[in-house]
């Protein structure tokens, strides 16, 4: 009895502690910018998921396709139905890990620039990336921001020749997230 009363605690105060170790939010934001000499195009979804672990540096974010929201509705349109197929490739999904998380302190109110690398799939193509990210802690709160970019190919998203010239090859995208404690 009394060694199944320590295993118990034991397990409780793993999963207690594992679970103050990691942070998360539902309303991060992604954005896009494609810049051309024909015109700019920009979406932005502030309903992406992440989960970032303090201990170990993991972190993934996962956002719904359809939740990307443009100035005209005929862009969120081809979006979703011609270039990222979202009824066919839903989300997007990164699973990574902060390259040296020894780098960020979460303990202590600063500024911490590091990268991240990880795994990256859009529109059913997976690709390694490695991007910047700063984490910002201020009085206990943590907020994460990245700036990096993509090439439409690697993710074999197609631009008709129609429209190619008003389409980037390479886009910009931009996240920020505040995490809040897991309970």
């Amino acid at each position: 009895m009394k060694k199944i009363v320590i295993s118990l605690t034991a397990t409780l105060v793993s999963i207690t502690s594992f679970s103050q170790e990691r942070v998360f939010t539902k309303n991060a934001s992604i954005s896009f910018f494609s810049k051309t000499s024909v015109e700019n195009i920009e979406a932005h979804n502030k309903n992406a998921v992440t989960v970032l672990d303090k201990t170990t540096g993991q972190v993934e974010f996962s956002v719904l396709m359809k939740g990307f929201e443009f100035e005209k509705a005929l862009m969120q349109e081809h979006f979703n139905e011609n270039y990222v197929e979202s009824d066919k490739f839903p989300k997007a999904v990164f699973k990574g890990k902060i390259s040296d998380p020894a780098k960020v302190d979460f303990t202590k109110d600063g500024e911490y620039k590091t990268t991240t690398t990880g795994n990256l799939s859009i529109h059913g193509e997976t690709k390694e990336i490695t991007a910047p990210v700063v984490f910002t802690v201020a009085n206990g709160a943590i907020a994460a921001s990245s700036e990096f970019t993509v090439a439409l190919s690697d993710y074999k998203i197609s631009v008709p020749s129609l429209v190619k010239d008003n389409i980037a090859k390479t886009l910009k995208i931009t996240v920020n997230s505040r995490y809040q404690p897991m309970k």
